[in-house]
């Protein structure tokens, strides 16, 4: 009686071994060209996905070109999430399978941003490029993001059905913290519609459409202190357009707030979060983005 009951416990153990290795076997691996793609899928996903987005925090995911390996990572993911707007131009060079690959911003592709010709620079180490064409920071639109969120959500359960309902009960959360910061940060800006602001880099275009933002953009970047001919850019935008605060993208160079400062100019960090940030998630980020902008409205 002894054995046959140690022999039921020890298949037991072994059958459910073997059913928590084929859940985990079962997670569906999502790969994503930034991080706002990433949280959206994680959030909406949960425990049944792992999403991965390897780039290094260092470098700008827009211009990022992964090595071979990485490549190799994503052609074996069972979801590739493609930001649409021409962003991360490396997906033209490499072969990716079709059926896994989702441009999450299709649906709103007649609604892209002409981003114009931009000079071209670089960002630290990073290789010279220019933010020409397509404006391509689509999520700084919330609407837009959550437009982007939901292609996630349907891609989600086109390959796995049977998590529909966990999949919709988990997008709806994101909706509402989505719609919530797009409310808040309409709100902010109503309060003060003539108020005019300098970016430090042409990021911002779908922020400044969508909450109708009086925005004029230099190429400045934060951890630079900019030359004698950028300073005169900016003096002659403040001329001309009376602005009295300036959106960076991350933290600016002491210098650079303290000559602005001469000139009558607060500095504003706005982070498009396009990357993983060292605290907090995506969500914390925005919500300082709108505490800070308050200080200009």
């Amino acid at each position: 009686m002894k054995i046959k009951i140690l022999g039921l416990i020890l298949f037991l153990v072994i059958t459910g071994q073997f059913a928590t290795a084929a859940v985990a076997d079962d997670r569906l691996r999502i790969y994503t060209v930034n991080y706002p793609l990433q949280y959206f899928a994680q959030r909406i996903a949960g425990e049944h996905a792992e999403v991965v987005f390897p780039a290094s925090p260092a470098i700008d995911p827009a211009f990022w070109t992964p090595d071979v390996d990485t490549v190799g990572a994503y052609q074996d993911a069972d979801l590739i999430l493609l930001n649409g707007a021409n962003y991360a131009k490396w997906i033209n060079k490499v072969s990716l399978p079709r059926r896994r690959l989702v441009n999450t911003s299709t649906g709103f592709a007649e609604n892209y941003i002409d981003a114009g010709s931009g000079a071209e620079h670089s960002h630290g180490s990073g290789a010279a490029h220019a933010h020409a064409g397509v404006a391509f920071t689509t999520w700084l639109d919330l609407r837009q993001a959550v437009r982007q969120a939901d292609a996630i959500r349907l891609a989600i359960i086109k390959k796995r059905p049977q998590l529909k309902a966990a999949v919709d009960k988990n997008f709806a959360m994101l909706e509402s913290d989505l719609l919530a910061l797009d409310a808040e940060l309409e709100s902010i800006v109503s309060g003060n519609q003539n108020q005019a602001l300098l970016a430090s880099h042409p990021v911002y275009q779908y922020l400044s459409r969508r909450y109708d933002v009086n925005l004029h953009s230099v190429v400045w970047e934060p951890d630079e202190y900019p030359d004698q001919s950028q300073w005169k850019t900016l003096e002659n935008l403040a001329q001309t357009h009376d602005v009295k605060w300036m959106l960076w993208e991350g933290e600016p160079a002491t210098e650079s707030v303290e000559n602005l400062k001469q000139m009558g100019i607060g500095s504003i960090v706005f982070d498009p979060c396009a990357n993983a940030p060292a605290q907090g998630d995506f969500l914390s980020v925005m919500k300082n983005n709108l505490a800070e902008l308050k200080s200009a409205f």
